[in-house]
């Protein structure tokens, strides 16, 4: 596995890492998932020399990071543990507010770090940015964290331009997390520029469009409670115009001798050196498959064929509902 850098935090980790949300949210019901076969996927993906782990205090709510900070009981140091804090609520995704007050950045880290059964968080993301604080204070609350030893890197996620110009004049921004694949290619415009002006690195959550990129889902796919069913490219005409994007993505794959998979995440490692997707599994055998994607080198050749399939706005729907794509790019 080789290594790239979170910014200028000094903090190396592997090129990719592990998205750990859906062992615990979002796709599925409870009754679905199996901890035993999560935890055991995060092992295998520190023996495959993955490093970064990803999670949040949302997802569950707080059940991941329980069962994150369980696997990697006995093997911390090998971990660069990555969390988040921003949203208050409950499950129902509704119900749920935004906050980034100086005292509340300060409580969240400290139940984080119990429900991870650690000492220090390696890279703390601001989940979504609040709109009634201003960045500059719930960044200088993320620095105080630093000084205090209860984190060592501070991150943004689904920030736009301006509001990490702004954050990283308060304290270096380590890492943007926002959505970034071959059919949400938005970061392109404006942040991922902002990112590699300022030495910050850009962690693509989503690499393989909620699993769409894969080629492996059909209409029928998505059980009840798949927070994907209320997403618009999953519904209705534009889930056959995204299969058949994909369709065309798969051709490529085929005659590179790589998987759909494979070769999007391939695509995202030839974006730049900053660049870290953290794919998300709960199953050992896609996490392999995963892993596999740091061997496929693309050429000039199969970067333009790549484009040309799959240009910008190529994708049919929004990637949100409205009221979550308010959120974006504040």
């Amino acid at each position: 596995m080789q290594h790239r850098t979170l910014g200028n935090s000094g903090i190396t980790v592997s090129s990719l890492g592990l998205g750990c949300m859906s062992m615990s949210d979002s796709y599925g019901t409870d009754s679905s998932r199996d901890e035993q076969e999560s935890i055991a996927t995060i092992h295998r993906a520190l023996d495959l020399g993955i490093t970064l782990l990803d999670t949040a205090d949302i997802y569950g709510p707080h059940t991941n990071e329980e069962l994150v900070g369980r696997a990697i009981r006995g093997r911390r140091g090998e971990v660069v543990l990555a969390t988040k804090f921003g949203f208050v609520g409950g499950r129902d995704p509704k119900g749920r507010s935004v906050s980034g007050r100086p005292e509340y950045v300060r409580s969240a880290c400290e139940a984080s770090l119990k429900r991870l059964g650690v000492e220090t968080i390696d890279l703390y993301y601001q989940h979504r940015v609040d709109p009634a604080v201003p960045v500059e204070e719930t960044v200088g609350a993320m620095a105080g964290l630093v000084r205090a030893g209860k984190i060592r890197a501070i991150g943004l996620s689904e920030a736009g331009p301006e509001t990490i110009r702004r954050a990283n004049a308060v304290y270096p921004v380590s890492a943007l997390q926002s959505e970034y694949s071959l059919w949400t290619r938005d970061p392109e415009d404006a942040v991922l520029p902002v990112c590699r002006e300022l030495g910050i690195a850009f962690v693509p959550f989503s690499p393989l469009g909620r699993g769409f990129l894969t080629g492996a889902l059909k209409p029928d796919d998505l059980a009840d409670g798949d927070f994907r069913r209320g997403l618009p490219r999953f519904q209705g005409d534009n889930f056959q115009k995204n299969l058949d994007l994909v369709a065309r993505l798969r051709e490529i794959a085929l005659a590179k001798g790589c998987t759909a998979t494979q070769l999007a995440l391939a695509w995202l490692l030839a974006q730049g050196s900053n660049v870290i997707p953290i794919p998300g599994t709960k199953r050992r055998k896609y996490l392999e498959e995963n892993a596999a994607a740091a061997d496929v080198v693309l050429s000039p050749l199969e970067l333009r064929r790549i484009d040309e399939v799959a240009p910008r706005g190529a994708a049919a729907g929004d990637r949100y509902p409205a009221a979550m794509m308010a959120l974006v790019a504040r």
